[in-house]
């Protein structure tokens, strides 16, 4: 039989266009995290995951209520964590997210950890608490992140960024992720093991570089460096120098070096290698040809420099990449 154990409440904040499969799958995955607990601990010292969700009571109301709660007896006790899940509508503006940052802060000061996913990070950042710190969202948002929220250091590379009292997590499908993670936190290895086993996910500790694609920015408005990004992306980035580049924009060299990096946030030669390393993803997908001659093909001339620089681009050797990845042809 099992025993009586004390519950951790986990909350999920409901909002308008959050993500449903969010929802409930976090739900699921507590859920399940909760059944492993009971079949391997079964004591009073291993707790229960008490799974809630809150909402505005009403359109007009700026109070938050449980609107679901999986253990409606276990009293009116705070949230240890509250998850924002991802949004599949535009992030919310400023004005729509009031009352919501006001009752996370509230949280946060009794206590509670605060985690988003995906979009979800554009709400938590409304509550300030993330000023100074770093966090991650989906890698498509970086940029607009970025310029919305300057004071965030934004790091898109990373699925996950754990600070303790704040977690954010990137892509849409990373709430798996998270919830492993708060398992983890909550219950342990063992249990977060074996739970992410009956779901057949990977553990956490992916990147979410392995996903993303290099999206150059573009709507800068300098006209000569979107010249010559224009003529490197024709180039797939080989054979670019920067005096070549600079004759491209018409600017003197150390002039060029600056607008570049200034419009782009890369250095030239960061900016070609990521152009080579993306054309190189494809042929690792699409083609059977070797990793040797796919170097050559992107420009590089010394197959091992190119590997080193599509590990530290990508997160993953071009082996692994195209396991991972690849098409069976």
């Amino acid at each position: 039989m099992v025993e009586s154990r004390k519950n951790i409440e986990i909350g999920i904040l409901l909002y308008p266009e959050a993500q449903n499969a969010a929802i409930h799958g976090l739900s699921d995955l507590f859920r399940i995290a909760n059944r492993v607990s009971d079949r391997q601990v079964a004591t009073k010292k291993s707790p229960t995951l008490r799974i809630t969700h809150w909402q505005l009571s009403s359109k007009k109301s700026k109070k938050l209520t449980r609107a679901y709660d999986s253990h409606p007896d276990s009293g009116k006790n705070s949230p240890t964590i509250i998850i924002i899940p991802p949004s599949l509508g535009d992030p919310l503006t400023p004005e729509q997210t009031q009352p919501l940052t006001r009752w996370l802060v509230a949280q946060h000061d009794a206590g509670a950890a605060l985690c988003s996913v995906c979009t979800g990070a554009y709400l938590l950042a409304e509550t300030g608490l993330l000023a100074g710190r770093m966090a991650t969202t989906h890698w498509t948002f970086a940029s607009e992140f970025t310029k919305r929220f300057p004071d965030i250091q934004v790091d898109t590379d990373q699925l996950i960024i754990d600070d303790g009292d704040i977690v954010t997590a990137g892509g849409l499908m990373a709430w798996t992720d998270l919830g492993l993670k708060i398992v983890y936190r909550l219950l342990g290895p063992t249990i977060m093991l074996e739970t992410a086993r009956f779901m057949i996910l990977d553990p956490p500790g992916r990147q979410q570089r392995y996903y993303s694609n290099f999206s150059p920015v573009l709507h800068h408005g300098d006209k000569a460096i979107l010249k010559v990004q224009h003529w490197l992306q024709s180039r797939s980035g080989r054979q670019s120098d920067i005096p070549a580049m600079a004759k491209c924009a018409g600017l003197e060299q150390r002039t060029f070096l600056r607008r570049f990096r200034k419009m782009t946030g890369l250095k030239p030669t960061e900016y070609c290698q990521h152009l080579r390393v993306g054309k190189a993803r494809a042929k690792l997908q699409f083609t059977n040809d070797n990793v040797d001659e796919i170097a050559w093909s992107v420009g590089y001339e010394d197959a091992g420099a190119f590997r080193k620089i599509f590990q530290r681009i990508t997160g993953l050797t071009p082996g692994d990449y195209r396991m991972r990845f690849g098409q069976k042809i």
